[in-house]
């Protein structure tokens, strides 16, 4: 789809083929539609669905913890407000073993073989009890449990909960050529040669110029002329020009986000990722190509009025 798109900005002129050789490459993070992470927002949502999974399989447990189970977690969140951190551990520790307390009573009277939901769901709940503050690949979704925590070192927003994208567009137009999520939150000078992979497989055009941030340090694209930013050893004064150039990419990532849907990714699972970045990208050139089109028309709407008054 990014490829039909590169070969209709060609044809209405709105990016040059030379502009392909160089490009500009950046990382951001597609946040997932979900609600914000607790221990305690968690806890109770995963025991009401092994509640609801156990009465479906027709197995009668002791006890659900129906009215203390939402009192203790109201309890949590009065806590945490109060910075009362004591009692809200204290209480988040009782959410913990109604969780437990549940988990094992259906281990042991279930029958038959649990569905993949039900069995998911068990899952879940043994990663939720086993993982800590501290802990790595931790849960932050039941329904969405590829969901990464990443901070950015922004200040308005420490911590973002979704999948990292790579972004690359032209230096010239900023006419995106690749877009793709990295599961996993990789450092982004690992990523470096394979976003230009896929530009080059995007474009049928080998990038020689790549300009990025310090972020990308240690990358290990050598095949390509790789130019980071503050960089001082080798740097021409076109080639200083060009760095300088490189920040018009931030503004694109804003267009992506704000006008696009790469600021909120409301499509499920890893393939759903994948997806929301290619059509965010697809949608920022049509954009691009809408806007030169109507330049094209206005500047003929022109030459038709002039004509008509000089007759």
């Amino acid at each position: 789809m990014l490829s039909l798109t590169v070969d209709a900005g060609l044809k209405s002129n709105t990016i040059k083929p030379s502009s392909l050789r160089e490009v500009v490459v950046d990382s951001t993070v597609m946040e997932k539609n979900i609600a914000h992470p607790t221990d305690s927002k968690l806890l109770q949502k995963c025991r009401n669905k092994l509640v609801g999974f156990a009465k479906q399989a027709g197995i009668v447990l002791r006890q659900i913890y129906e009215r203390v189970g939402p009192k203790a977690a109201q309890k949590v969140a009065s806590y945490a407000h109060a910075k009362q951190f004591k009692r809200m551990k204290k209480t988040l520790k009782k959410q913990k073993n109604y969780l437990r307390r549940v988990m094992k009573d259906i281990l042991r009277k279930i029958t038959e073989q649990p569905s993949k939901e039900f069995f998911d769901t068990l899952q879940q709940a043994e990663r939720l009890l086993k993982q800590e503050k501290t802990s790595k690949n931790k849960l932050y979704s039941l329904h969405e449990p590829g969901v990464e925590c990443i901070a950015k070192g922004k200040s308005a927003k420490p911590y973002e909960f979704g999948v990292k994208v790579s972004v690359a567009t032209t230096l010239k137009e900023q006419f995106v050529v690749c877009a793709h999520a990295m599961h996993g939150n990789p450092y982004g000078g690992d990523t470096l040669w394979e976003t230009l992979r896929i530009v080059e497989n995007v474009t049928d055009k080998r990038p020689y110029s790549c300009f990025v941030d310090r972020g990308y340090r240690g990358h290990f694209a050598e095949r390509h002329d790789v130019y980071i930013a503050g960089q001082k050893r080798g740097v021409r004064p076109s080639i200083k020009k060009k760095l300088k150039r490189r920040n018009a990419i931030e503004p694109i990532i804003g267009h992506m986000k704000q006008d696009g849907h790469l600021g909120l990714n409301r499509l499920k699972g890893k393939l759903g990722d994948k997806l929301n970045a290619v059509l965010a990208g697809v949608g920022q050139n049509c954009r691009k190509i809408l806007a030169q089109l109507r330049l094209f028309y206005a500047w003929i709407l022109y030459q038709l009025l002039a004509a008509k008054s000089a007759a």
